[in-house]
């Protein structure tokens, strides 16, 4: 039997579902049924003598694992793995940290269903409460200089305040399938209609500011540090661009692709962070200029991600948000 050897492991972090590829030294024969995440059985998707791709086991705790291959103390590796913070959701975009370190996230529902809570407040502890109500298909929310929360409603068109008792107040309506929000700098809300318009909003007045192609699938964005609106749009297409935006409505497209992209946010160090939501293959992409994007979660099936006060990444699946760090 050949020991194994584990020299490198990408990426780094995964949620349950989500595949990480070993390289190193294995024995094919003695590697398969003897895999295994936190003490917990791993499947081996492939396998060769110098590559191994592992599944992640559902129901781990999280937090820094070890990956053992063979059960040679050499085929040890550490993995950090996301810890569940929230579930029985369906968030359809990012969810939102707040300054705080609590958590948003929404049960959006399907088109026209008017859910008993469209927002939950989550503590760091991980207890969830019902925030709002009665917005009907809560979409995209973003944190305005005001400090408040600002949801988007896809069926309703419209923009949504959120006092701090969870009452809301209309900031403007006939949007459109109103769905990303992002801020700049000078407090004006960028609001992103599936149809391909992107509407900017100053005092409640609505200006189209840039029209992209029509999407199949809602719109998300984010502003950069620089002031750029950042777009992605899934299609039907293999690969899709990002869309980038400048202050005077120019539009332009990033130079990488990736299949279905969804959720955006730019971290403490103003870089770019992308979910890709392929099947099969989904998770969150770190996008530096001039370099490949660079592959830092993997995961099943992710729609949304958040880096919260402390720079601590969230990422969101459908029903559950998990947490890092």
């Amino acid at each position: 039997m050949r020991v194994p050897r584990i020299d490198s492991i990408v990426p780094a972090k995964a949620v349950e579902g989500g595949r990480v590829v070993l390289t190193g030294a294995f024995d094919p024969e003695d590697t398969l049924g003897h895999v295994t995440v936190g003490g917990t059985p791993a499947r081996v998707a492939a396998l060769s003598a110098r590559r191994l791709v592992v599944v992640v086991p559902d129901e781990l705790d999280g937090g820094e694992m070890p990956l053992v291959v063979g059960g040679a103390d050499t085929g040890r590796a550490s993995l950090s793995v996301g810890r569940p913070w929230a579930t029985g959701l369906h968030q359809v975009d990012n969810p939102v940290c707040d300054r705080s370190g609590g958590l948003y996230v929404t049960y959006s529902g399907a088109r026209g269903q008017e859910t008993p809570v469209s927002i939950f407040r989550v503590t760091r502890q991980g207890t969830r409460e019902p925030f709002v109500s009665d917005i009907v298909n809560a979409t995209s929310m973003t944190l305005g200089p005001d400090g408040a929360l600002y949801v988007s409603s896809r069926f309703e068109g419209m923009v949504y305040r959120i006092r701090p008792d969870g009452t809301r107040e209309m900031v403007a309506g006939e949007l459109g399938v109103a769905c990303g929000l992002a801020f700049d700098a000078e407090g004006r809300l960028y609001v992103g209609d599936r149809t391909g318009t992107i509407f900017r909003l100053r005092d409640g007045r609505a200006e189209r500011f840039a029209t992209l192609p029509a999407s199949v699938a809602c719109f998300h964005l984010a502003m950069s540090p620089v002031g750029e609106l950042h777009v992605a749009a899934p299609t039907l297409s293999p690969r899709d661009h990002i869309y980038r935006i400048d202050a005077a409505g120019e539009v332009s497209t990033l130079p990488v692709t990736f299949g279905r992209p969804q959720g955006l946010a730019f971290d403490g160090d103003g870089v770019l962070h992308v979910v890709e939501a392929l099947a099969g293959a989904s998770g969150v992409y770190r996008v530096v200029p001039g370099g490949p994007p660079e592959l830092v979660v993997g995961a099943a099936a992710l729609v949304g991600l958040a880096f919260g006060p402390g720079g601590e990444l969230v990422v969101a699946a459908n029903e559950t948000v998990y947490r890092f760090g």
